[in-house]
């Protein structure tokens, strides 16, 4: 027998890219806000996130669309700003359309019941990871070697790097030039050296980038790149790297990190 579920179900949906977590609710409430008010600052205040949180948001959600959603202006007769882009504001339309959608759904199951409420369980399901470095790439070339491949990938226009993986987990991931995949690289994989010398040191993945910020908690530093193409790459690194190549905003640093360090995820 249908049994009714009491009460109203609250649905909660994310959008993803290549199973890693793009936006969700919280963050299209951000981009809206930045929409109407033009400001980085007021939008974190009326979404409820701190100055930090809210650009970690954008800079995850530019990080993984193909184009940014959203850009920043400095100068000009208004002053600096925050503005989404055309990308941003379908993001922003699609996700209401799907949210609104969905809610409907929820509704009837309020009204009609299941036949088995642990068939519910699946609207829970999720990935959630703690790496903070997520970019959609192409997969422009493979290397096939005797037990590992290389696979160089493209971030952004002019920027590459490369991962080392499995022969198997080419074909697991169906990693032909092309294809596109999301690229997880740990901050604290990420080593940092002044852009004055070209840094001598045997990892393949050495990115030009720009610092955008410095958080200083006296012992490791969480240091955030503008690397181009609105992508950020973030690293920690102890205080005294940090000193070593002064992370301060507008310095220009090289961003290291070894093919090893680069982990693909593909649907």
């Amino acid at each position: 027998m249908t049994r009714s579920l009491p009460g109203k179900i609250d649905t909660l949906l994310a959008v993803r890219a290549d199973g890693r977590l793009l936006v969700g609710r919280e963050r299209v409430t951000l981009l809206e806000a930045v929409v109407q008010y033009g400001s980085i600052t007021k939008a974190a205040e009326i979404a409820g996130f701190s100055y930090k949180t809210a650009w970690d948001a954008v800079n995850a959600i530019n990080n993984l669309l193909p184009r940014p959603a959203f850009i920043t202006r400095t100068g000009g007769p208004r002053g600096g700003g925050a503005e989404v882009t055309d990308e941003g504001r379908r993001l922003i339309t699609a996700f209401r359309r799907l949210e609104e959608k969905l809610g409907r759904i929820s509704e009837a199951i309020a009204e009609e019941g299941l036949e088995n409420e642990q068939d519910l369980l699946f609207w829970g399901v999720g990935l959630k990871l703690s790496v903070r470095n997520a970019f959609h790439c192409k997969v422009v070339e493979t290397k096939p070697g005797p037990v590992y491949v290389a696979v160089k990938l493209e971030l952004t226009p002019g920027v590459e790097i490369t991962s080392v993986v499995t022969n198997a987990s080419v074909t697991e991931l169906g990693l032909l030039p092309g294809h596109h995949v999301v690229a997880l690289v740990n901050a604290s994989s990420v080593m940092l050296a002044p852009q004055d010398a070209p840094p001598l040191i045997s990892a393949r993945n050495k990115i030009a980038g720009t610092v955008v910020s410095c958080v200083d908690d006296s012992i490791d530093n969480e240091v955030t790149l503008d690397i181009g193409g609105g992508k950020t790459l973030t690293a920690v690194i102890t205080h005294d790297g940090a000193e070593d190549v002064d992370a301060k905003p507008g310095a220009k640093v090289w961003a290291i990190f070894k093919t090893s360090n680069v982990i693909l995820a593909s649907d």
